[in-house]
């Protein structure tokens, strides 16, 4: 699929005449200006040409010297009844170098095309609303060219049934606690929800053979901690084996004295409240006695195997 912005729109729209099908399954225009302003276009043309001058130019002054923004309208035109192929035309609500009834007039020439305006944006849209032109480009992908799923059923390979549920998308925290001897324990886990506000109760499940397990089956109290974007490292200590994860790792203890990692989103001090035995792994249900949080930092998130950042829309 071809996905061609502004005067490179241009060039997508003329290149794939006549044999788009062959050369593409799918044309994304994105802010085409389908007649130029001349009072913008000049503008425009300046700007790039100050762009080329520059020490480490990111335009071929002469390609910008060679658009006869004079012909544009009339050329694609005479293009668009022979782009066969799907086309999205995506243009910001704003942009000002186009009027809209240029890109209808446009739009209505191609055989099979889909047209979204993009409110609060202008020229370019991709850069004024990231988050809502990768959805719609998404969006379009599912509707174009869907992707075949694959299936689990019971009894078949535990590894597609692992996949699937981790498109299940989480955050990451370390379960704390102190073991019979009065040493620190804890390990890595995703596997965490909230279960109830009266009483404030909240889960964790556990493996049955990770190497704390059998501990923390039997603590009488523990800390959840809701690792940040920073505490990467963090993680992948303590989801490891043979090494003394509290040795390099910041800590104190709460106001329970259980373990707390310091410079977390969030840490929850528990009293057990439950312990459920799910499968190989088991649940271990907390009642929640203190909780504190640092509401400026943002997770730690995990998804299909891999740790992920939180794009803010």
């Amino acid at each position: 699929m071809v996905v061609a912005a502004s005067l490179g729109a241009w060039i997508a729209a003329v290149a794939l005449e006549g044999d788009a099908a062959l050369l593409a399954a799918a044309l994304v225009l994105v802010d085409m200006p389908a007649r130029s302003d001349p009072e913008a276009s000049e503008r425009l043309r300046a700007r790039l040409q100050d762009l080329a001058d520059q020490a480490d130019p990111k335009w071929d002054s002469r390609a910008v010297a060679g658009f006869p923004l004079n012909l544009v309208a009339d050329r694609l035109l005479e293009v668009a009844p022979k782009l066969n192929v799907t086309t999205l035309f995506v243009r910001g609500g704003m942009a000002r170098l186009d009027r809209s009834e240029d890109a209808d007039a446009f739009v209505a020439q191609l055989p099979d095309a889909e047209r979204l305006d993009v409110e609060d944006a202008g020229h370019l849209v991709v850069g004024d609303r990231t988050e809502a032109f990768n959805a719609i480009l998404l969006a379009f992908l599912e509707r174009k060219q869907p992707r075949d799923e694959i299936e689990f059923r019971a009894g078949s390979d535990a590894r597609t049934l692992r996949d699937a549920l981790g498109c299940f998308a989480t955050g990451v925290t370390v379960v704390t606690a102190h073991g019979a001897d009065g040493a620190p324990i804890g390990l890595t886990a995703n596997s965490f929800t909230s279960v109830s506000l009266d009483p404030p109760l909240l889960l964790v499940c556990i493996a049955n053979g990770a190497g704390s397990a059998q501990a923390l089956r039997e603590v009488e109290s523990f800390a959840v901690n809701v690792l940040q974007i920073g505490q990467q490292p963090v993680s992948n200590l303590f989801a490891g084996k043979g090494q003394d994860r509290f040795a390099g790792t910041d800590w104190s203890h709460g106001e329970s004295g259980v373990p707390v990692l310091s410079g977390s989103l969030s840490s929850f001090e528990c009293r057990r409240a439950a312990v459920h035995e799910a499968g190989d792994h088991f649940i271990l249900v907390g009642e929640v006695t203190c909780a504190h949080f640092e509401p400026r930092r943002d997770p730690l998130l995990y998804f299909r195997g891999k740790y992920r950042r939180l794009h803010f829309a």
